[in-house]
């Protein structure tokens, strides 16, 4: 397949690219060309896909199977990229998100729940679902059944610059008692990796559409999670297990503060548990939690921290504080 990849040097989009040239795809890519050099046998087009004459300079004259875009900003990009691109290629594939959907997502919604409104011309970010449902919109102006809309939730695996499973790895590298929340929490993920593979046999077969694209839900447990990063990293790390009253009493914010959970309660229960079963239908797969974990630290200690694109995480002098509030009791 002749693939063009909108980035490609960051997390999904990396994966993306390295899982493309395994399977023996020619693999174009449009980015800036300042945070990573090409991956060996990728052509690098260099354009700022912010500014649209760029890159319809860069794109013209070509044609791709398919393109993969994995923008998380305005929408307006989107669109412009949409047609900058429209006569050039038979499939776009778009990295969307479950945000999308109005809030509070109900629990088990699949593909047909409620969406925000958006306007796909939009040229802010400041509200992140109105901004991938602009994006999808826009990917659907400009290729009807031709667009694939891979509705993401919480994306881990190596080449994270969210920083959610890096900063639990680091936290627990460090050592000593670490408030760990809610064991049993069923968690629902994709693997950069998975998502990837997935977008590229769905591009091979022209499928089409939204899709909810993480794991059934209850994949994993905060706990397993937790339990399986304390080995993979060898830290003297002791899991101290603390209830969401606790959390929301001592002011702990859930996602933020503690990346990755979210209490099982009406707003936020729905963020973990949702129908795939439409992606799983159509071959989505996903590797063991493991492995995921695993890799993820494997590249920490070989290429070191990426710039998070978020402040995550919780101060270590509020999780003393709280962890000898709770121990004093």
């Amino acid at each position: 397949m002749r693939l063009l990849v909108l980035g490609g040097t960051h997390h999904v989009g990396r994966a993306v690219v390295e899982a493309a040239l395994a399977r023996g795809d020619e693999v174009t890519t449009v980015n800036r060309g300042l945070s990573r050099a090409p991956a060996p046998g990728v052509e690098a087009l260099i354009a700022d896909r912010t500014d649209r004459d760029a890159l319809r300079r860069a794109v013209a004259g070509r044609e791709w199977d398919a393109v993969i875009d994995t923008w998380s900003g305005p929408p307006r990009t989107v669109r412009d990229a949409c047609e900058s691109l429209a006569g050039r290629t038979g499939h776009y594939g778009y990295v969307s998100s479950r945000s999308v959907y109005r809030w509070p997502i109900p629990r088990g919604a699949d593909e047909n729940a409620p969406v925000v409104d958006a306007d796909p011309g939009a040229e802010d970010d400041e509200d992140y679902a109105a901004a991938k449902r602009g994006g999808e919109l826009a990917a659907l102006e400009a290729f009807g059944d031709r667009a694939l809309l891979a509705r993401a939730g919480l994306i881990l695996g190596p080449y994270e610059n969210v920083g959610r499973m890096p900063w639990w790895l680091r936290r627990i590298e460090r050592g000593g008692p670490v408030l760990a929340p809610e064991p049993e929490r069923p968690l629902q993920y994709i693997d950069a990796r998975d998502l990837a593979r997935w977008m590229l046999s769905a591009a091979d077969r022209r499928i089409s559409g939204a899709f909810n694209t993480v794991s059934p839900t209850g994949y994993c447990t905060m706990g397993e999670l937790l339990e399986t990063a304390v080995r993979v990293t060898g830290a003297d790390a002791e899991l101290v297990w603390v209830s969401p009253e606790a959390i929301e009493e001592a002011g702990i914010s859930p996602w933020i503060e503690l990346p990755i959970w979210l209490p099982q309660d009406e707003e936020y229960g729905g963020m973990h548990d949702s129908d795939v079963s439409a992606a799983v239908g159509t071959g989505l797969t996903f590797r063991p939690m493991p492995e995921t974990v695993a890799d993820t630290w494997t590249w920490l200690q070989t290429e070191g921290d990426p710039e998070p694109r978020h402040r995550l995480g919780l101060d270590p002098d509020k999780e003393r504080r709280v962890l000898e509030k709770i121990r004093a009791r």
